[in-house]
């Protein structure tokens, strides 16, 4: 998935409105939620690293968008009864063909390149996350907070108990900026996966709103046009 800044941005601006607390709001009580995928998000180094990614791996990106069409070429030529899905058994009849190796290979050099670009994200999503637990530390002593949940994890919470924007204002102040393009010897753990993908559907969701959101302001603006008049004839 491409994410470009605007979009980043955007994406940033509809979790806040779906998610976010409002700033007067006081945690009542001795308890806190918090959600370790948004705070990650919510940062300025995260924002900054996923757009940086985008340009760092541009060649990448680019390739890959290039051998996703040519794997619907082959697949095309795959799909003999030509209703624009191929079945087990329409890969079962291509084996061995031409066809069908060249999409192996072209299915293998995609794996590849988002291998590095999903490496890249979560590399640098572990860097900030490698704060989180010294962040939150310092909200609970700040806010004397005895008891935090996981948002996910528990049926009802008031709006007013999530920690999550204190967390990430913490979280800034401890990680200025990340590196994206990880070390050799880098292995990423099996948490930081496992967050990413967390991440990358409160993204995708995030857009979701945000387009649904465009789309109904454009029928709305389309509505409030006066309609045009037709030139009367002679």
């Amino acid at each position: 998935m491409t994410i470009s800044a605007k979009t980043l941005a955007a994406a940033s601006c509809a979790l806040a409105c779906v998610f976010a607390v409002p700033a007067s709001a006081q945690v009542q009580g001795t308890y806190g939620t918090v959600d370790a995928a948004r705070a990650v998000i919510g940062t300025t180094a995260f924002q900054n690293a996923y757009t940086s990614i985008t340009s760092t791996y541009q060649p990448q990106f680019d390739a890959r968008r290039q051998l996703t069409e040519q794997r619907q070429t082959h697949l095309a030529t795959i799909d003999t009864n030509n209703d624009n899905e191929v079945d087990d058994n329409e890969l079962q009849a291509a084996q061995g063909t031409a066809a069908y190796t060249s999409l192996q290979q072209v299915e293998g050099q995609i794996a590849a390149l988002t291998a590095q670009i999903d490496g890249a994200r979560i590399f640098a999503i572990e860097q900030v996350y490698s704060q989180y637990s010294s962040a939150l530390e310092d909200v609970i002593n700040a806010d004397q907070i005895q008891l935090v949940l996981d948002p996910n994890s528990i049926i009802y919470a008031p709006r007013e108990a999530d920690l999550t924007a204190k967390v990430i204002t913490a979280l800034n102040g401890k990680v200025a900026t990340v590196a994206v393009v990880p070390t050799q010897e880098w292995q990423p753990q099996r948490t930081s996966v496992a967050l990413y993908q967390q991440i990358q559907q409160l993204l995708l969701t995030a857009q979701a709103i945000q387009q649904a959101q465009a789309a109904q302001q454009q029928q709305q603006e389309q509505a409030e046009q006066p309609a045009t008049q037709a030139p009367s004839g002679r």
